[in-house]
Order: C-alpha cells, then sequence, then structure tokens
C-alpha cells in the first residue's frame, strides 16, 4: 500500500475518534456517566470495533476527552498570561475558562470520572494548576485583586457559573454572564466592556426551579 492510499485511511480514523468523543460528550451531558461503549457506538453510527479499536475501555474514553479539555485550559491560561497587566490577565482566563464551562454539560461528569492521579493526567492537572496560581498571584501582588484571592477562588467561580449555566441553558442562555460579571467585581477585578445581559423575567426564573421526579415522594415502596 502507498503512502497515499494511506492517507485517507488516517483521515477516516481521526474522524470516526472525533464522532465517537462527540457523540460520548453528548451522552454524558444528557445522562451522566451510565453510557456504555456499546450505546456510544450506536448513537454515533459506528461499529462497536470501531469505537473499541480507538477506545479499549469507557475510562480510556473519558480519560481522552479530559486531557482534551485541560490542553484546552491550558491554552486560555497561556492566552491570559500575554494580557498587558496582572488584572486584566486574570480577569481574560476566568471569562475565558467560565465560557467554556457555560456551554460544557459534559464536564463535571468527565472531572468525576477521570484518573486524575494517573500520569500524564495528573501531569497536566498539576501544570494548570501552577499556571493559574502565576495569575493569581500575579495579580494579587499588582492589587488589581482582593488581596485574600487564591487559586482555590478560580474552581468556585468556575463551579458557580456551570452551576447557573447549566440550569438556564435552554431557558436564558446568557444569564451566566451577568453572574460571572457580578462575581469579578465582588473579587476586586476591574469591570470590563459592558455586556448587556438583564436579569431573568420571573417567568424564566420559574422555568429554572427543580421539576418533580416521576414518581412522588411518598409514593416510593408502596404497592
Amino acid at each position: 500500500m502507498t503512502r497515499d492510499t494511506q492517507r485517507p485511511l488516517r483521515a477516516d480514523a481521526e474522524r470516526n475518534r472525533r464522532l465517537i468523543m462527540d457523540t460520548a460528550d453528548r451522552m454524558f451531558a444528557r445522562r451522566g456517566a451510565a453510557v456504555t461503549l456499546n450505546e456510544i457506538a450506536r448513537e454515533a453510527g459506528v461499529g462497536v470495533a470501531t469505537v473499541y479499536r480507538r477506545f479499549p475501555d469507557l475510562q480510556a474514553l473519558i480519560d481522552a476527552l479530559f486531557t482534551e479539555r485541560f490542553t484546552t485550559f491550558l491554552q486560555l491560561a497561556a492566552e491570559a498570561e500575554q494580557q498587558a497587566s496582572p488584572g486584566q490577565a486574570l480577569r481574560h482566563y476566568l471569562l475565558a475558562a467560565a465560557r467554556w464551562r457555560a456551554r460544557d454539560r459534559a464536564l463535571e461528569v468527565i472531572l468525576a470520572h477521570a484518573s486524575v492521579d494517573a500520569r500524564p493526567i495528573a501531569r497536566m492537572r498539576d501544570d494548570l494548576g501552577r499556571h493559574v496560581d502565576g495569575l493569581v498571584a500575579g495579580a494579587v501582588a499588582a492589587g488589581t485583586v482582593r488581596a485574600d484571592f487564591a487559586g482555590s477562588d478560580v474552581y468556585a467561580f468556575l463551579y458557580m457559573i456551570g452551576a447557573v449555566a447549566d440550569r438556564t441553558e435552554d431557558i436564558a442562555p446568557e444569564a451566566w454572564r451577568r453572574y460571572a460579571e457580578v462575581l469579578l467585581m465582588g473579587f476586586g477585578l476591574e469591570q470590563g466592556p459592558a455586556e448587556h445581559t438583564s436579569a431573568m423575567t420571573d417567568g424564566q426564573i420559574l422555568l429554572t426551579w427543580p421539576k418533580p421526579s416521576a414518581q412522588p415522594p411518598g409514593d416510593a415502596g408502596q404497592g
């Protein structure tokens, strides 16, 4: 087989890999981690053998999705470090990471089930931590964020934004931006360019309320 005839096979393999990962993303967002590789193959419209050829088990697929996401967060941190001032750098990272988190419904599932203590994932996790700590330390030293701001506040910020984004995605998909800005101001960061994100209406808030389960709580175990 010539090198030219091999190229389409490599392209097909990469397309299949991308299709499998995108399908798993959607299924994790919809159902949590309670999916199988066979179900992912069926949803993606590819053969089960194709999935197992790319990912020997579900853990390998989850770890690949984790690696892809943390690569993105590392890129966002590197971009933030190029900003003109420490305060702008921290603000840039917080908003860029929040924007990514707001559209990523599967992130919590992937974080919860990735092999975070296994190398090279642990190395990537620690590398991101160093970048984030550096952004925070620079902003604190420059006095552009409150003096007690810490790296852990970055992760708490993303947890809060994620909770708002997940609950409002189908109701007010840009609502998270308003609350992100409120938090950034509370951290002492200077306000950026105004983004017109009005408060949700009472009707929208009502739609975000938790929905009752299919079985009323009092009916559990009753015949």
